[in-house]
């Protein structure tokens, strides 16, 4: 009896210390993953700290710090004791990978540094999200939400020719896209129209159509960028206002011609612009 006793306090002895072979550390009080992206298995949250305006210097694609201020939220996650070393890239990549699904974009892709900058546009709203790894244990979100700066359209088809006749050209804010997208958004419609309307007004006025972008990713891409959005708006000023497509060239210059420091956000949504230049 007293053998069968042993046999079955070790077995017990046995099972429990398998279920408790990878310890899960608890998270620190208050904290919580980001709504945009959830954590690595087997990591828990040693710090966390949220301010509801805050700023942080994120490195771009140029490799130059760009200071975003909004809801910043830092978050810190450790390994829990026992369980397998992911790796830093590991890490990295999926961190990447469940942002691009939803719309991210990839700003810098540091391995030497173990450090990626992604950024999302949706909603009317910014997330920068930095991923930086100081191991395959333990790596931290910086992440801050900043409020899209809403441009105004301050041009009527009135000003936009009085512009064009005494300089030449005329930048044309409220035409909106998605980040990285050349799908003219619905709330475009008013600008579009004024534009129409300029054309409508001087029948032998010619434009070409140039496509302007900030700085943020690669040139290569920003050139097509730029250039699908102007086709985009050529296209809709020929199909929804019946200009013809002969008074109309589209031209995209990337981030060649800056109209603001690309330091800040608000130069950046500056550059980021349409712009109508007489043929």
């Amino acid at each position: 009896m007293k053998k069968v006793t042993i046999a079955i306090f070790s077995l017990f002895l046995l099972l429990t210390s398998k279920g408790l072979s990878v310890p899960q550390n608890q998270d620190v009080k208050g904290s919580k993953d980001h709504p945009l992206i959830s954590r690595m298995p087997d990591f828990w949250i040693s710090e966390y700290k949220e301010n509801e305006f805050d700023s942080y210097k994120f490195i771009g694609g140029d490799k130059k710090a760009s200071i975003i201020e909004g809801h910043k939220y830092s978050i810190l996650y450790k390994l829990n004791s026992g369980a397998s070393d992911p790796g830093a890239l590991k890490i990295m990549r999926n961190m990447q990978d469940a942002l691009k699904k939803i719309g991210g974009k990839v700003v810098i892709d540091d391995t030497f540094n173990k450090l990626s900058t992604i950024l999302i546009q949706k909603d009317g709203k910014e997330t920068w999200i930095e991923v930086r790894c100081f191991s395959g244990i333990m790596f931290r979100l910086t992440i801050v939400e900043r409020e899209i700066m809403k441009q105004e359209i301050v041009a009527n088809a009135e000003a936009m020719g009085n512009d064009i006749n005494s300089t030449g050209h005329v930048s044309v804010y409220g035409i909106y896209f998605d980040f990285g997208k050349a799908e003219i958004r619905p709330e475009s419609d008013t600008a579009i129209a004024q534009i129409s309307k300029l054309l409508k007004n001087i029948e032998s006025l010619k434009l070409y159509v140039v496509g302007h972008t900030d700085n943020m990713g690669t040139i290569d891409a920003n050139m097509k960028l730029s250039k699908d959005r102007a086709d985009a708006v050529v296209n809709s000023l020929t199909s929804k206002y019946g200009i013809p497509a002969a008074r109309l060239k589209s031209y995209g210059v990337a981030s060649l011609a800056p109209v603001a420091s690309n330091d800040s956000e608000e130069g950046r949504a500056k550059n980021r612009r349409v712009e109508l230049v007489k043929q």
